[in-house]
């Protein structure tokens, strides 16, 4: 039986609906990278971003399907890259990025751009750690204990040791973690400083770290060494503002950019500025996800 005369030709579903930015400067950066992904680069943070936050650091892992969309979206693009605060390796580690088909094209660095792990070699680049780490470790549980707030089982995984290159001081498990947070940010400042280094808050965090080094560095090195004119860029902390700072800066100069806050009502600085919001890292996948079968579908000729 022929088809009714004036019937629509049969037609194969659009692929997943790609988010829509809600600023003119994040549609154009959108469009530029749909047009031309063979010029763009997608850049992540992990926790918070790729990974979910939890209250043991060493348990974070990776969104389900995050690796899975990645392998689909980076060839298809010039670059991708992890940029974190934790050790390359932890982060490759915890991530599962290692000898993942599609990922050749993936560079993490650690540290806020310290370190760098190349998905293509597997090769670890890295510096000798600042002295400066070593000297406030030691005298850290001194400072810690004299808080007064230092007490109770919350404290054995509140201290992370970033591989020699920096300490992070959680208080996500503490009975007031806000109230920690605050309590705790005047004296570590003050040790950190002493020790020529910084302390950066981040979502109920405080790392002391050396300064010099953030990740909008980072992102402007590396999008300067891949000669990519468009670059998306999701994070979901306080650290991320810096690397939104250089995709600002790089749209200034005439590139595309596009600003994806992972939601969180902990940190609403990003979300303000973000050109795209999405609901953290499931939300993060789902765009990825989404990019991919959208460039999926036009490399197979669909409009």
């Amino acid at each position: 039986m022929g088809s009714p005369p004036n019937a629509a030709p049969h037609s194969s579903p659009d692929p997943d609906p790609v988010p829509r930015p809600h600023t003119p400067a994040g549609r154009d950066g959108l469009a530029a990278l749909l047009a031309h992904p063979e010029r763009a680069v997608v850049a992540l943070d992990f926790d918070g971003t790729l990974a979910g936050i939890v209250p043991d650091p060493e348990r974070a892992r990776a969104h389900d399907g995050a690796v899975a969309a990645l392998g689909r979206l980076v060839p298809r693009l010039r670059a991708a890259a992890v940029i974190t605060g934790r050790p390359a390796a932890v982060a490759v580690r915890l991530g599962g990025f290692a000898n993942v088909p599609g990922l050749d094209h993936l560079t993490v660095l650690g540290h806020y751009g310290a370190e760098r792990w190349e998905a293509a070699t597997g090769a670890l680049h890295a510096p000798p750690p600042h002295p400066g780490v070593a000297a406030l470790e030691a005298e850290l549980p001194g400072v810690l204990e004299s808080s007064e707030l230092w007490h109770g089982s919350w404290t054995a995984t509140a201290v992370e040791r970033k591989g020699g290159r920096a300490l992070a001081v959680h208080t996500r498990r503490a009975p007031d973690p806000q109230g920690a947070f605050d309590r705790l940010r005047a004296p570590l400042a003050a040790l950190a400083a002493r020790h020529g280094l910084i302390v950066e808050p981040g979502r109920l965090v405080l790392e002391l770290r050396p300064p010099g080094m953030d990740k909008g560095v980072a992102l402007a090195d590396w999008v300067r060494e891949t000669g990519a004119t468009t670059v998306l860029y999701a994070g979901d902390d306080l650290g991320d503002l810096a690397a939104f700072d250089a995709v600002e800066r790089l749209r200034a100069g005439g590139s595309a950019g596009v600003l994806v806050c992972s939601g969180s009502a902990e940190v609403t600085e990003l979300a303000d500025r973000a050109d795209l919001v999405v609901d953290g890292p499931a939300g993060v996948v789902a765009l990825l996800g989404a990019l991919a079968d959208r460039l999926d579908a036009r490399g197979a000729g669909t409009p």
